[in-house]
């Protein structure tokens, strides 16, 4: 059975470590920290990778929101122009009640309007 000499209660241990002892606890606390070490970064890589796809996920959706506004920018757009077209224009109700105009009468003033005093 194979047990760790560092793992063993200390009166089972004798008093001065053999040089082939030590080697073997330092090899097997080395280990212990190497994985340990391992074991972090491969969650701290999971925390991080879980971090940039939820990035990825609100961006493609505040992508999908900004096409879905400029779509709508586009159609209200389109019913402005529709709305301001002289074919829209000449049958509006208001404009068709206006009465035409037949004889203009234009007049010219030739009187100034500022008195010059010198």
């Amino acid at each position: 059975m194979l047990v760790f000499s560092f793992l063993r209660p200390e009166s089972e241990m004798p008093r001065r470590a053999s040089l082939g002892r030590m080697v073997t606890q330092s090899t097997a606390l080395l280990m212990v920290c190497i994985g340990t070490l391992i074991l972090g970064l491969a969650l701290l890589i999971l925390f991080h990778e879980n971090a940039n796809a939820t990035k990825g996920y609100n961006l493609r959706k505040l992508e999908n929101q900004r096409s879905m506004l400029l779509l709508e920018q586009e159609v209200l757009n389109m019913q402005i122009a529709e709305a301001q077209a002289l074919e829209h224009l000449q049958q509006d109700a208001l404009i068709q009640a206006m009465i035409p105009m037949n004889k203009l009468k234009y007049i010219e003033q030739s009187q100034e309007v500022a008195l010059i005093t010198e």
